[in-house]
């Protein structure tokens, strides 16, 4: 049976390939630092189970370590000219998009699949792992098909990935760390002080005050600390689980879904989410280190708005 042990492989074998990359690229004079720094990801996703919790500890002050003293950069060796990518641009125009839009489809229609027809009897994927799993599935399909198509250099893969990924340097790992950063949190009692403090605000009953603090929770926690993943183990500690899912009688389902979504709405205003809002702007060359921020404010409220209403009906009704 393929499980999530089966993914972590794969993610590894992907973080190796960043390695590799970075450690062919002559042009980037820290190119060593670099591939230590993928290579310590690898070892964390292979090895993981097998170092115990001080082995990983001592993984992730390693990649702080590195980062840290900025051992990493980037190169500047181009794999391919202005004038290729233009002219491969105007011969296949939007088609390029068609590999990355494999991957969601993959996910979307074969979980629908292992789900809802005999396939599942097949117990060829963990049912707790399937979308993980097909999400990987994806990926290899749209290589594939990117290879088969496109016919590039046996290494394309390689040298842009690790390309792309020193690029974006150690922000690639933020969500990671502070989904951990937030499970911290959790464990030191975080969400039982908040919801005692949150307890003697909402009045008994009142489920719509419950799930607007639950919501505006999120959201400020998560652009404290830059991700949902972060923020979602303190709010369903504080609020989600003992009020709005065991007093107020809350579907579960509902809200830990659209609680996340809540809070993916603080990630689109905050600048701590480096990965998504800072880096970005500095690849583009924006004027403004918070010019993506500034777009994405006018979206993030009304969805905010949408999911505290969906929430609301969606999740009590």
């Amino acid at each position: 049976m393929i499980d999530l042990h089966w993914l972590y492989v794969f993610a590894g074998a992907v973080f190796a390939g960043f390695a590799m990359g970075s450690a062919r690229d002559e042009t980037n004079p820290k190119r060593w630092g670099n591939a230590a720094f993928w290579s310590l990801l690898v070892a964390s996703l292979w090895f993981g189970d097998l170092i115990g919790d001080i082995g990983n500890g001592a993984l992730v002050m390693g990649l702080v370590g590195i980062a840290g003293f900025h051992v990493i950069g980037r190169g500047s060796k181009e794999f391919s000219t202005p004038q290729e990518r233009q002219e491969s641009s105007s011969q296949h125009g939007n088609k390029l998009f068609l590999p990355a839009l494999i991957i969601p489809f993959t996910a979307f229609v074969g979980t629908l699949l292992f789900t809802y027809t005999p396939l599942k009897g097949l117990n060829l994927i963990d049912p707790k792992a399937v979308t993980l799993v097909l999400l990987g599935c994806g990926v290899i399909i749209a290589l594939l098909v990117g290879y088969a198509w496109l016919r590039p250099p046996a290494m394309a893969a390689v040298d842009e990935g690790s390309r792309l990924a020193n690029a974006i340097g150690w922000a690639i790992v933020l969500p990671q760390m502070l989904a951990s950063l937030g499970v911290i949190f959790a464990a030191a009692g975080v969400g039982t002080a908040v919801g005692a403090i949150v307890g003697t605000i909402i009045p008994q009953g009142s489920v719509f005050l419950a799930v607007l603090l639950y919501a505006l929770g999120m959201v400020a926690f998560t652009m404290i600390m830059g991700n949902a993943f972060a923020a979602f183990p303190v709010m369903a500690a504080a609020i989600g689980v003992p009020i709005l899912i065991h007093a107020d009688g809350g579907n579960p389902a509902v809200v830990g879904a659209v609680g996340m979504l809540s809070g993916f709405c603080g990630t689109l205003m905050t600048p701590m989410a480096a990965n998504f809002n800072i880096v970005p702007a500095a690849l583009l060359e924006l004027k403004s280190q918070y010019g993506v921020i500034k777009v994405q404010v006018a979206t993030a409220i009304p969805l905010l708005i949408a999911n505290i209403l969906i929430l609301y009906f969606a999740g009590f009704r």
